[in-house]
């Protein structure tokens, strides 16, 4: 069974940074792609940004510059770091995975259970 458990979420005040992160577990054989979305009260969720398994990266334009998103591999973790965070950033954040848990499974979509992360004064 795989699970994605994420951290990192919290009170900060406009300016400020977090360190998100999403810890993929279970059984894990490869996993090509690893996103954040976001879902603000009232909001679609939308994709925050994503990273490939070689590294290529994109993000919403609304966060470019401020937002970065890193992997490590070898601990099946997906990082998001939140640089000059602005009160329209506050919004649960969740974790995506697509995952292929074995040679016997196909590829899969996985979800963490999101993190709040509100900016205010």
């Amino acid at each position: 069974q795989v699970q994605l458990v994420e951290s990192g979420g919290g009170l900060v005040q406009p300016g400020g940074s977090l360190r998100l992160s999403c810890a993929a577990s279970g059984s894990i054989l490869s996993m090509p792609f690893t996103a954040w979305y976001r879902q603000a009260p009232g909001e679609q969720r939308e994709l925050v940004a994503g990273i490939t398994s070689t590294g290529t990266t994109n993000y919403a334009d609304s966060v470019k510059g401020r937002f970065t998103i890193s992997r490590d591999g070898a601990k099946n973790t997906v990082y998001l770091q939140l640089n000059s965070l602005k009160p329209e950033d506050t919004a649960v954040y969740y974790c995506n995975a697509v995952i292929r848990p074995s040679f016997s499974m196909p590829l899969n979509n996985y979800w963490g259970q999101g993190t709040q992360v509100t900016v205010s004064s």
